[in-house]
């Protein structure tokens, strides 16, 4: 189903970075938006910077019943898109533990599957999920077994699910390093440092803005032909 002034689009995790980026596209093509972000001060500033046709609610993606209101007040809609994630943050084995490792997945994979199945009843029946991944499930690194495994696992869920629930059609956004707030975690200076560094190395020498990867989201819920795959937006990171 093509996005147009027809359309509605939930998205969850849309307050900030890749997600806010996803919700101006959608709205400026027409679509009728719904925000949804655990914040309600996050919600506010979203929607301050969003048309007034765009909504957004509180939700706690970690929260089932949360979740199930959240949906429920949507309403029918025909596409969602999940980009909630905790900042990233590499991890060495040596200094992993079995706390850490159920806490990367939590938001990245165990909850972002309850939020397609309490979803997926909301979905017109050629709508879509996005679901998202990264360049890490194909080009891995020191510190980067973490975020490897969960990209990796949404890439399956992907082709799995795009079976399992088609008509509705699903699919990922791999971003490689994108310039966005999920690297709040490091200093200033760190996060310069490791775009410019990584901006010298790709084909097309910059990182990817938050506007890059928004271009997949909406190109994947607006091509009508394609599910079980994954957009990659890198740079020409897994080339380099």
């Amino acid at each position: 189903m093509a996005v147009n002034d027809k359309t509605r689009i939930v998205l969850l995790g849309a307050t900030s970075g890749i997600g806010l980026a996803t919700a101006r596209a959608a709205a400026r093509a027409g679509a009728s938006v719904v925000i949804g972000s655990r914040n309600p001060a996050s919600v506010e500033r979203a929607l301050a910077e969003l048309p007034e046709s765009t909504t957004g609610r509180v939700v706690d993606a970690t929260s089932t019943e949360s979740l199930e209101a959240f949906f429920d007040q949507a309403g029918s809609f025909d596409h969602f898109a999940y980009t909630a994630a905790d900042p990233l943050a590499g991890t060495m084995l040596a200094d992993y533990t079995v706390r850490a490792g159920a806490a990367f997945f939590a938001l990245r994979l165990v909850h972002a599957l309850d939020a397609v199945r309490l979803a997926v009843p909301h979905l017109t029946k050629f709508g879509s999920v996005t679901l998202t991944s990264g360049t890490a499930a194909f080009k891995g690194g020191p510190g980067w077994t973490l975020g490897a495994a969960a990209s990796g696992a949404i890439v399956s869920v992907v082709r799995s699910l795009a079976v399992e629930l088609a008509p509705i059609r699903v699919n990922a956004v791999a971003p490689g390093v994108v310039r966005s707030p999920l690297w709040s975690g490091m200093s200033e200076k760190d996060q310069d440092e490791m775009y410019r560094t990584t901006a010298a190395g790709l084909p097309l020498g910059r990182v990817a803005e938050v506007e890059d990867a928004a271009k997949a989201y909406l190109a994947l819920m607006d091509q009508d032909y394609v599910t079980g795959t994954v957009s990659v937006v890198d740079g020409g990171t897994l080339v380099a």
